[in-house]
């Protein structure tokens, strides 16, 4: 099954500093047929002004992933950590059972990233954070295995059974993946446009797919993300 998802259908907010696209419901937009998928409960694709962003607020019992996209993102929290991170990088923090913690833009430049809500396993864990800085080049034309659960193999880890890719493809480029019985994907395309077994996505747009493979071709550069998971009953 794929399920195209048009950004145009998703929920928006203009704070000034801050302009984003919920692609599931939250803050201002709720959608009660759109909460979630699967485990994946927030996927933002947040603009955020230079000198501005989230100032210290609390989270709990979520593991969050930032994939920056354009500019930067410097990250603090109340266990100690204090991190810039650039385009193709990528943060990650368990909330478990409680943490405070910010996210600025201090560059100079306008910062886009996707901020990535995923219900954990269990509640309960112990906070914990990490980042990765991946070498663009390492999804040039390949999927990029960025995160998966902690049996899985990539190299950030979370506690949930999910695993997330990055790509960028060549214009005319064709890559495949495989979504297999018992499982679902949630495609973003970030950047550029492609087709998906011959359906058209455009920037910022998404698409759901439940046990099917999918071919997708590059109608222009392409930097998409995958999130595959666990099918829920």
């Amino acid at each position: 099954m794929l399920k195209k998802v048009d950004n145009k259908n998703m929920g928006r907010s203009n704070l000034g500093w801050l302009r984003s696209i919920f692609h599931f419901s939250f803050a201002e937009y709720y959608n009660p047929e759109n909460i979630n998928f699967g485990k994946l409960r927030v996927i933002n694709d947040d603009l955020i002004d230079s000198g501005t962003g989230f100032d210290t607020h609390p989270h709990k019992n979520m593991e969050i992933i930032s994939y920056v996209v354009d500019g930067e993102l410097t990250h603090g929290d109340s266990m100690g950590n204090k991190n810039t991170l650039t385009r193709g990088q990528v943060q990650y923090m368990s909330a478990g059972t409680g943490v405070l913690h910010s996210e600025h833009n201090l560059g100079e430049n306008t910062a886009r990233f996707l901020q990535i809500w995923i219900m954990p396993d269990k509640v309960g864990y112990e906070p914990n954070y990490g980042d990765y800085r991946f070498n663009w080049d390492e999804r040039n034309n390949q999927l990029l295995h960025m995160v998966s659960s902690k049996e899985g193999p990539a190299p950030i880890k979370i506690n949930q059974d999910m695993n997330i890719y990055a790509l960028e493809l060549e214009k005319d480029k064709e890559i495949s993946f495989s979504v297999n019985e018992g499982r679902q994907a949630y495609m973003v395309q970030i950047e550029g446009s492609s087709a998906v077994n011959n359906i058209a996505l455009r920037a910022r747009d998404a698409m759901e797919i439940v046990e099917e493979d999918i071919l997708i071709k590059a109608d222009e550069q392409s930097h998409v993300l995958i999130l595959e998971m666990k099918k829920l009953d």
